[in-house]
């Protein structure tokens, strides 16, 4: 009898098992095609993140989360061909995705404004910025937070969700930069010859570029003096050092041809009555 039964036992697993068989033929293809498919999808996206110019750091980082999103995508279909119900499945699943995302709201804010700059490149380390009341170069980007080293070398951590909410300036972007210096002289001093030394002074210096030429305009007459605006042109990266090395050669021009910069005057008049 126990063997009749044993018999009739293994006819039957080998019965469901032929008919099985299809099956997991089919999930193997599905798992072994579907996999080759999202690796290569993933070089692909890589060789366009590099045509793109997209930040290196960012490379493997997307490509792990559209390759394993693939994969999972292809191990469901899998079970499915093999005859497991997900409907229940997903169903948990998307419960306790919406369940986390609400507790980590702020963090996938950050998360996603990080790989907004990263993509879109607002800037890039060592680009000089402001952000509302932080200025400074760009030390390092993060996924979640963007990292600032200010002229007074304090180090500012600032959430990549409120840099994507708000205005940026990239003192570095174009390359160059207009360097604009007011210079105040006095009403008795030679106007031609302050604007002249002015000139000369920004053809002197190395900083500054030849082309476009450096101009000298009379920018308004002011209470106590005459404020000439220079108008020149420099590197982004050399904006703060031929800013202050001008202002130091222009003084010492000044002296060396006898023009005064003033100081505010007020002139009192009293009346004998």
């Amino acid at each position: 009898m126990t063997e009749k039964l044993s018999a009739f036992d293994l006819e039957t697993f080998i019965s469901k098992l032929v008919d099985a068989l299809p099956k997991f033929v089919g999930a193997a293809i599905i798992i072994a095609l579907g996999f080759w498919v999202s690796a290569l999808i993933g070089k692909l996206l890589i060789k366009g993140l590099e045509r793109k110019g997209v930040d290196a750091s960012i490379h493997s980082f997307l490509r792990s989360i559209v390759v394993w999103v693939l994969r999972f995508a292809v191990i469901l279909s899998a079970l499915s061909t093999l005859g497991f119900n997900l409907n229940s499945f997903i169903a948990a699943l998307g419960a306790a995705g919406l369940t986390a995302g609400m507790g980590l709201q702020n963090s996938i804010a950050q998360f996603a404004s990080g790989i907004q700059i990263l993509v879109n490149k607002p800037f890039k380390s060592g680009d000089f910025v402001e952000l509302e009341n932080i200025s400074g170069r760009v030390h390092e980007i993060k996924l979640m937070y963007t990292v600032f080293i200010t002229v007074d070398n304090k180090r500012v951590i600032v959430p990549n969700s409120h840099i994507t909410s708000n205005n940026i300036i990239n003192y570095n972007a174009e390359g160059r930069r207009r360097l604009d210096m007011t210079f105040s002289v006095s009403y008795s001093d030679d106007i031609a010859l302050a604007k002249q030394v002015l000139l000369a002074q920004a053809l002197k210096n190395e900083l500054i570029y030849k082309n476009p030429k450096p101009n000298v305009v009379v920018k308004q007459q002011s209470a106590s003096s005459m404020d000439l605006l220079l108008i020149a042109w420099c590197s982004s990266s050399d904006y703060l050092t031929a800013y202050y090395k001008m202002q130091e050669e222009v003084k010492l021009a000044f002296d060396e041809n006898g023009i005064n910069i003033p100081f505010n005057q007020l002139d009192v008049h009293i009346s004998n009555s």
